[in-house]
């Protein structure tokens, strides 16, 4: 039975579907005027797990993720930039969807981007201002108006009174209420603008989650995602804005993942410890960076540090040389299926991730099958952690690929074929019984991080 924690309920609630056997689940993405920082890829890792789990309990999923190609900061960049702004998001899109494939993120089913579904979203505002929900300000704004919303601030938890009190909104005299938020914005010299009843403008960030949701999922479907930063007000004026139109709940779970710090100092540009994908792939494997992510519950602070990485590397390196020791490519165990009802460690990761998407404690049953594996030497054991770690995105190279990559992406003192040549140069060494020379050239690779393993087969190498 997957129990999820309910950001709205505050609760952990069992999961029922709208209709049986499917899923529709919604994350917000990306808004594409930058490369993706670490955060991003907690979001993209984080729903790419949950989507795998529940793909593995049978159900159908469809995965919207979207993608926000217009919005302040985009303009504002394509202007610093001198280029279109839909150049610029074309860049950053391609730059996006690079750095979640080496993530090991599958896309999801539906990728939509904010600016094709500009008439969804003006069809919205009218039903909004058609309901009282909504007016068009002196300026050509059009605004919701969050009086007319009885249960506006129920993913918050607080009253408009409290909310008024302890956030701050911006300042804007054409609003009626300082929470008013923005449908419509008019357009301005030098922006890009599309056609409405309201005169030229572009839409609000809010009103593109609620229009895209409701296009590929429906009045009602089941899981809204994001990060925390999220929950207020994005996902409150998504509540407001959906409910507003369709006069009844929209989603029934709610789930946000946690922050993400840096050293316990949350990661903020203006602290300068605000890091992008690429600068941490470049130095770390991306199924480091994924192991990583998984190793924290989804809901949990996230604190990066070289120190972390660095154990999830060595600890996902453990992993894999169980893999290595016990498992062979065309072993027929490779074939074989899950079974759920009677072997103790997959029930023990089934209950994991079935308890809020447990993802740490389904890691540790990965790693006590290794610890198995090891005491052992069955190959069954080794197998059954490939193929649960693969539900996680995991534990799917070649370990000998994975063990001979470079810990550090940037700092390689051999390349693979210098490494073999100077096997070669060892073996040979060897057989003219030349061991000095043998041991010199197995210290020169030790002090590179070369671990050489001799065994019946021959001799095969690693990374330290």
């Amino acid at each position: 039975m997957l129990k999820i924690y309910d950001t709205l309920t505050r609760s952990k609630r069992e999961f029922i579907p709208v209709i049986p056997g499917k899923v529709g689940m919604y994350v917000c993405g990306m808004t594409v005027y930058d490369h993706c920082h670490l955060g991003h890829a907690r979001v993209l890792v984080v729903f790419d797990s949950v989507m795998r789990w529940l793909q593995t309990l049978g159900y159908k999923v469809t995965y919207v993720r979207n993608i926000t190609d217009i919005d302040d900061k985009i303009i504002r960049r394509a202007l610093e930039n001198h280029e279109p702004f839909d150049a610029l998001t074309a860049r950053y899109i391609q730059a996006m969807e690079e750095d979640a494939a080496a993530l090991g993120v599958i896309s999801p089913s539906f990728e939509p981007r904010a600016t094709r579904y500009i008439d969804s979203m003006i069809a919205m505002i009218e039903s909004l201002l058609s309901k009282g929900l909504a007016y068009v300000a002196g300026n050509g704004d059009v605004f919701y108006d969050v009086r007319h919303f009885s249960d506006y601030g129920k993913l918050s938890g607080k009253s408009l009174d409290d909310l008024r009190a302890g956030e701050r909104v911006e300042i804007d005299t054409n609003k009626r209420d300082p929470l008013d938020f923005v449908l419509w914005k008019a357009a301005k010299p030098d922006e890009p603008s599309w056609d409405s009843p309201w005169g030229k403008g572009r839409p609000g960030w809010h009103i593109e989650c609620s229009a895209m949701s409701d296009h590929y999922l429906g009045e009602q479907f089941d899981i809204h995602g994001g990060g925390q930063d999220l929950q207020f007000p994005h996902h409150e004026n998504e509540i407001a804005q959906s409910e507003g139109v369709h006069g009844h709940s929209h989603v029934n779970y709610w789930m946000h993942n946690g922050f993400v710090r840096v050293d316990n100092e949350k990661m903020s540009k203006s602290l300068g410890n605000f890091f992008t994908v690429r600068e941490i792939l470049a130095r770390y494997q991306p199924e480091v960076v994924r192991f990583f992510i998984v190793r924290a519950h989804y809901r949990s602070p996230l604190n990066y540090s070289d120190a972390h990485l660095d154990d999830a590397r060595n600890a996902l390196g453990r992993l894999y040389t169980v893999l290595k020791n016990h498992t062979s490519p065309d072993s027929e165990i490779m074939t074989a299926s899950i079974d759920w009802e009677n072997d103790d460690y997959a029930r023990r990761f089934m209950s994991a991730m079935n308890d809020d998407f447990n993802t740490p404690e389904a890691v540790a049953v990965l790693f006590d099958l290794a610890s198995e594996a090891n005491r052992t030497g069955d190959a069954r054991y080794a197998e059954m952690l490939k193929m649960l770690g693969g539900i996680l995105g995991l534990l799917q190279q070649s370990p000998q690929h994975y063990l001979q990559q470079s810990a550090f992406q940037q700092d390689s003192r051999y390349t693979a074929e210098e490494i073999e040549n100077m096997i070669q140069l060892r073996l040979q060494a060897r057989k003219e019984k030349n061991f000095a020379q043998a041991d010199t050239l197995r210290q020169q690779l030790a002090e590179a991080g070369i671990v050489l393993e001799d065994g019946p087969q021959g001799t095969t190498w690693r990374r330290q």
